[in-house]
């Protein structure tokens, strides 16, 4: 049974509306984290249903819903531009400034670091249980889950208190650290393929173009939106512009194969701290910020229902179960690597604290862009091993880490009043 683009959206509405209504009216799950975890439970009893009634296949229908819907497609070309804008958009640039040094630490030289600690013990580990997954596949799975999904990041900031230049440096991070992440996954996934040999001048070469390029052509989008919006006084003109902005400036970056995801985050940026200031009325803030914030709360609605649902197409065996359930551990440690080496370049000045480290690590968040570049993988004896850790990290990530962060934020930091706030 084919479903129309109406059908799948009316499919993904309706379910994300339920989902989003139960658990704020029975759950103290903040609203994402609640969604994940509903969708995955409803995805897990319908799955051992349809292992104890093989015959009937009584979710068939959302199932045949769900192979209609390509998620990397989805998530990378479609939902990530609009959520990243509206991320950057309420991100204050001078305090981005003033912690620029920790945020390029942790975004770089942090996601390098986890990429190789964890491939070697993905490597081991897979090693060690017999799947097939030789080191340069460890690698990739390394890239695509080392950088913090920008999206479960500030998702899980709105619901937790942090010290101002801490919330900063995650946020910075996060919205940086996925050109870097995206290009070594490419890099990486190119040797393990064996479609390419990889040097350090061309890694170089492809990060300064993907990275450099993206910003700059986001900063020159969201320059022409900005000098739009100041010759103007119109809310619908003005808020149609940021629309056309962001859809835009991703559509560009990826006919030039620049970082798109960095683009749309510099016009968010500039946006965000020139427009208030300079070119918009209070009801034009008023509507234009509303707006995003929408889009946002909307879209990050849909997106974790559909990686709680997507459980309901993976098949894996035990081994591969197994070898998902040693990731987990795994990007733990490599994210507290990534966070702890970094102070040997700074330990001599104030920008980082070691009190921060064990926050830092539990803050890892991993959400859609790993699952997206995952399933993105072409067809290997690694992909199932690879698919199975992903899920299992994001999923970990989310509801666990997620849910738990404000916990561990009460003990590990000290965090500021509201009025410090």
């Amino acid at each position: 049974m084919a479903f129309s683009l109406l059908d799948l959206s009316a499919i993904l509405l309706a379910l994300s509306a339920l989902f989003g209504w139960l658990n704020q009216k029975y759950s103290p799950l903040p609203h994402t984290i609640g969604l994940l975890l509903m969708s995955v439970v409803v995805s897990g009893i319908l799955v051992l249903v349809d292992v104890a009634a093989p015959s009937h296949h009584l979710f068939a229908p959302l199932t045949n819903a769900l192979l209609q819907i390509d998620f990397t497609s989805v998530v990378m070309n479609g939902m990530l531009g609009f959520l990243l804008f509206a991320g950057s958009l309420h991100v204050d640039l001078e305090k981005l400034r003033r912690r620029a040094i920790p945020v390029v630490t942790l975004a770089l030289l942090g996601t390098g670091i986890s990429t190789v600690v964890v491939g070697l013990g993905f490597y081991g580990a897979c090693t060690a249980i017999g799947l097939p997954v030789s080191l340069p596949w460890s690698l990739v799975f390394g890239a695509l889950i080392s950088p913090t999904d920008p999206v479960a990041v500030l998702s899980t900031l709105r619901n937790i208190r942090v010290p101002p230049d801490l919330e900063i440096e995650m946020q910075g991070e996060s919205l940086f650290n996925d050109g870097i992440g995206i290009v070594l996954f490419t890099i990486l996934l190119r040797y393990a393929t064996g479609s390419g040999d990889v040097g350090a001048s061309e890694i170089g070469q492809l990060l300064l173009f993907e990275a450099g390029g993206g910003i700059l052509l986001g900063l020159a989008g969201g320059y022409i939106a900005y000098r739009a919006m100041h010759a103007i006084d119109d809310y619908a003109i003005e808020v149609l512009l940021s629309l056309a902005l962001v859809t835009s400036v991703y559509a560009v970056a990826l006919r030039l194969h620049c970082s798109a995801p960095l683009a749309v985050v510099a016009a968010g940026l500039l946006i965000g701290d020139r427009g208030p200031r300079y070119a918009m009325s209070e009801q034009t803030q008023r509507y234009l910020f509303g707006l995003w914030t929408l889009i946002d709360e909307i879209l990050n609605s849909v997106l974790f229902l559909l990686i709680g649902l997507e459980v309901l197409l993976l098949r894996f065996g035990t081994p591969a179960l197994l070898g998902a359930a040693t990731a987990i551990p795994i990007v733990l440690l490599g994210r507290l690597t990534a966070v702890s080496l970094p102070l040997l370049f700074l330990a001599r000045t104030t920008l980082v604290s070691a009190h921060n480290i064990p926050f830092l690590t539990w803050a890892g968040v991993r959400g859609g862009i790993s699952v997206a570049l995952a399933l993105s993988l072409p067809e290997a004896d690694a992909k199932a091993p690879i698919l199975a850790a992903t899920y299992a990290v994001v999923v970990f990530s989310v509801i666990i880490q997620g849910s738990t962060l404000g916990l561990v934020a009460r003990r590990t930091l000290s965090l500021p009043s509201k009025a410090e706030r």
